[in-house]
């Protein structure tokens, strides 16, 4: 018999309490959460916000919240503690890019079609690309997606994507192509407006990518001679965050 905490947090309560709802539901209104919860419409609108910017829960056209990607993703998780190391061994290499940026700098794994934030060093400046950590973006859409998606053979890609038109599988081969060629990968406003990104792939001794770095900035400051630059502090900052993981796992 599990007990009631001794001094429960009611705002952490509602949200769990949501997300059993969004689970057994699938379908919540915010007049749902607060008639359920005995809460203010407000309240309830504030708590599926945050859901939805943490994906565990997505806003359809009718202003209706479905289980996010967080909650429906089938794709498997590597171990705990290897993302621990990871974040460990490239954290101060990612501190060290947003310092001389002062850009969001992010660290992400690819599992099968969704590239997955692990890390973000938020940029202090006024107008900023916000913390990405949990955030779970389709893999051909996010920079640094991109970029892991390069490293593949061609014929592991379109297995990847056995459903894409016709159309759409042609301009994501040749946007690899070209990823291959330059090193890096773009994102301009690819999966959120207002939004650009470039990323890089990280690899460890054995030549392996095991995840990609991307510097997430404002459109208004992601201006086509600024490119280059960003790209080279990029390089840079892969150069040394691989010598801390020559000995990472494959």
């Amino acid at each position: 018999m599990k007990n009631r905490p001794a001094y429960p947090l009611g705002s952490v309560d509602n949200v769990l309490l949501i997300l059993h709802m969004l689970r057994d539901q699938g379908r919540l209104k915010v007049s749902d959460v607060a008639r359920e919860l005995g809460i203010a419409r407000s309240t309830a609108h504030r708590l599926l916000a945050m859901l939805v910017y943490r994906d565990f829960a997505v806003q359809d056209e009718h202003h209706t919240y479905l289980p996010g990607p967080f909650l429906t993703s089938r794709q498997a998780h590597p171990g705990d503690s290897a993302l621990r190391e990871l974040r460990a061994l490239v954290r101060p290499a990612m501190e060290a890019l947003c310092a001389r940026t002062q850009e969001t700098v992010n660290l992400m794994v690819r599992i099968g079609t969704e590239a997955r934030f692990l890390d973000s060093v938020e940029s202090s400046q006024i107008l900023h690309v916000g913390d990405r950590r949990g955030t779970i973006l389709p893999a051909r859409g996010a920079s640094g997606g991109k970029a892991l998606l390069a490293t593949l053979p061609r014929d592991d890609v379109l297995g990847l994507y056995p459903d894409l038109p016709g159309p759409e599988r042609a301009t994501l081969l040749r946007e690899l192509d070209e990823i291959r060629a330059r090193g890096y990968a773009l994102n301009v406003e690819g999966t959120e407006q207002g939004v650009s990104a470039i990323g890089a792939v990280l690899r460890n001794g054995n030549g392996t990518a095991v995840a990609a770095l991307s510097i997430s900035v404002p459109t208004t400051r992601f201006a086509a001679d600024r490119v280059p630059v960003f790209a080279a502090e990029l390089a840079g900052t892969v150069a040394e965050a691989q010598r801390a993981l020559t000995a990472f796992p494959d």
